[in-house]
C-alpha cells in the first residue's frame, strides 16, 4: 500500500487544525476540504514540509490578490517549522505533525504566530490547537 505525500509549507500545519469549511472561493474550500478529509481519515499520510505554495495555495483563487508570496507568509512559515522541530525537506505523517503541534505549540500562540492573518480574529486555529492537546485527530467538518 502506498501512502499519499501531500506538501504542506510551515504556517498550513496550523491552518488545517482550524479548517472550517470557509475560505477565499468555492474552489479553494473543495481543495482544502479534500486535503482535511485525507488527514482526518487517514492521519498516516505522509506530510513533506516545503518553502513557499504548496498543495493548499495551488487552489488560491486566480482572481483575488495572492499573499502566497508576501515575506510575512514565509516568516510565518519559518516560525511554525522551527517552533515544531522541522525543516524545509522534513517528512513526518500527519499524525506525527499533531502529536508535534501538541508538544511544541499552545493555543495562546496562535495569537502571536499569526497576528497578521485575516482568519485570526475568528479564534478556529486555537480552537483547533486546544482540540490537538485533547485528541490528535481531526474534527470532522461541520
Amino acid at each position: 500500500m502506498t501512502v499519499e505525500t501531500i506538501k504542506l509549507r510551515g504556517h498550513h500545519l496550523l491552518c488545517l487544525l482550524g479548517y472550517r469549511g470557509k475560505g477565499y472561493s468555492e474552489g479553494f474550500c473543495a481543495n482544502m476540504t479534500g486535503i482535511y478529509e485525507t488527514l482526518r481519515l487517514r492521519p498516516e499520510t505522509r506530510i513533506e514540509v516545503m518553502e513557499g505554495p504548496d498543495s493548499i495555495c495551488e487552489a488560491f483563487p486566480s482572481d483575488q490578490p495572492s499573499h502566497c508570496h508576501n515575506d510575512s507568509v514565509y516568516e510565518k512559515d519559518a516560525e511554525v517549522v522551527a517552533r515544531l522541530g522541522l525543516e524545509v525537506g522534513a517528512a513526518d505523517s500527519w499524525l506525527g505533525i499533531c502529536e508535534r503541534v501538541s508538544s511544541h505549540v499552545k493555543p495562546e500562540d496562535i495569537g502571536k504566530i499569526c497576528w497578521n492573518c485575516r482568519w485570526e480574529p475568528y479564534g478556529m486555529c486555537r480552537e483547533g490547537v486546544a482540540h490537538i492537546h485533547v485528541d490528535r485527530q481531526l474534527r470532522p467538518l461541520p
